[in-house]
């Protein structure tokens, strides 16, 4: 069940990301997108028609990408026991503080250089 859900996430990513890039810019900011007039696709559709069904599918496929991603984390985490991580050591991890020998300082030792006078 989570490898079919996981491959139609997948596949209206990709869906996703191919609407948006094909989307007209209406920003401007570089000099790019805006005017323009005239049919899009062949005077099939007109461009006001085209940005309308681009926005649409867009805001569809945007809401099936967040049902999926919510639908995925829940079936995901079923069956995976309830608790903090720092409640748990896992099994052959010891406290430091535990293993730590005892031991005395070690006692300094003499310089190393002569000392100028």
């Amino acid at each position: 069940m989570l490898t079919v859900l996981l491959v139609i996430h997948l596949i209206v990513t990709i869906a996703l990301i191919g609407i948006v890039l094909i989307q007209k810019s209406e920003g401007g900011a570089l000099g790019i997108g805006g005017g323009g007039g005239g049919g899009g696709m062949g005077g099939f559709m007109t461009g006001r028609e085209t940005a309308n069904l681009l926005t649409r599918t867009t805001a569809v496929l945007a809401t099936c990408f967040m049902g999926l991603s919510l639908t995925i984390a829940v079936i995901s985490n079923q069956g995976i026991e309830k608790g903090s991580i720092l409640d748990s050591v896992p099994a052959g991890i010891e406290s430091p503080a535990e293993n730590a020998p005892v031991e005395a300082p070690a006692k300094p030792k003499g310089p190393t250089a002569p000392i100028a006078q």
